[in-house]
């Protein structure tokens, strides 16, 4: 796959995200998919494996009552990484977390086998998640 098909694979996933469209992410993600949230908040940290990446996803809708959104702005396609720049969204315990995240994307072979979070305040996303 390409640039342009990896930029697209990385787009519907969002629209699955969204959706609450588990079915469609677990075909977009390799089994030994890795996924990294930064900080040192209740849900920071590597989660190792697709199962392990799919129950973190939940666990954001979860305790956001399903509020939570990564709406995507833009897409920066490149040889090694897919770079998508994203609004965050949510409402947990009166708490709102609304703030400008990145998420960095390997792309090996048509799955997503790496991502890697960053947000603007991550010491505003610990606390959000406590």
């Amino acid at each position: 796959m390409g640039t342009a098909e990896n930029v697209e694979l990385v787009r519907r996933g969002y629209a699955a995200f969204n959706s609450g469209d588990m079915a469609t992410l677990r075909d977009m993600f390799a089994e030994d998919a890795v996924w990294h949230v930064a900080g040192s908040g209740v849900l920071s940290g590597t989660k190792q494996g697709r199962d392990a990446v799919l129950a973190y996803f939940g666990e954001l809708g979860a305790r956001t009552q399903g509020s939570f959104q990564a709406n995507l702005e833009d897409i920066v396609g490149g040889e090694n990484y897919t770079v998508a720049i994203q609004h965050t969204r949510g409402e947990n315990n009166g708490k709102t977390l609304d703030m400008a995240t990145v998420i960095t994307f390997v792309v090996r072979d048509g799955k997503i086998t790496e991502g890697r979070e960053f947000f603007e305040d991550t010491a505003k996303a610990d606390d959000f998640w406590t």
